[in-house]
């Protein structure tokens, strides 16, 4: 039986499951992660679109189109950025809206755009 990894946004309006086993857990530090979230880097887990059900009273996040293969998800409620959805059947959540943050599962494996941290955070 696969895993289930739940989380959700900072009011609880919207929340997820999503069955592992998790694919791809990597940080970035993309000019476009930085906007999305103000933070300098993200973690990021995906999963396969079918393996992600939106639970919470609030449905699924609100999108909005950020690339030619992607759209960013947020609470329409509190504004929490939850992820990202992109067209290819793949749901990228942040490790920081899920419940259980420390599974060993969920570490980031790469670091993509390591060189767009400021100076200060590299050393």
């Amino acid at each position: 039986m696969a895993r289930i990894y739940k989380g959700g946004c900072l009011c609880g309006d919207v929340r997820f499951e999503a069955a592992g086993p998790p694919l791809r857990p990597h940080a970035c530090s993309c000019t476009m992660c930085q906007r999305h979230s103000g933070a300098l880097t993200l973690h990021w887990v995906e999963f396969p679109a079918d393996k992600v059900t939106w639970t919470g009273r609030g449905g699924k996040p609100s999108l909005w189109r950020s690339s030619g293969q992607s759209s960013r998800s947020f609470c329409k409620r509190c504004g929490s950025t939850l992820g990202a959805i992109d067209d290819k059947p793949v749901v990228a959540l942040l490790l920081g809206s899920f419940d259980s943050r420390n599974r060993r599962e969920l570490a980031p494996l790469s670091h993509a755009f390591a060189g767009r941290q400021p100076q200060w955070m590299r050393g």
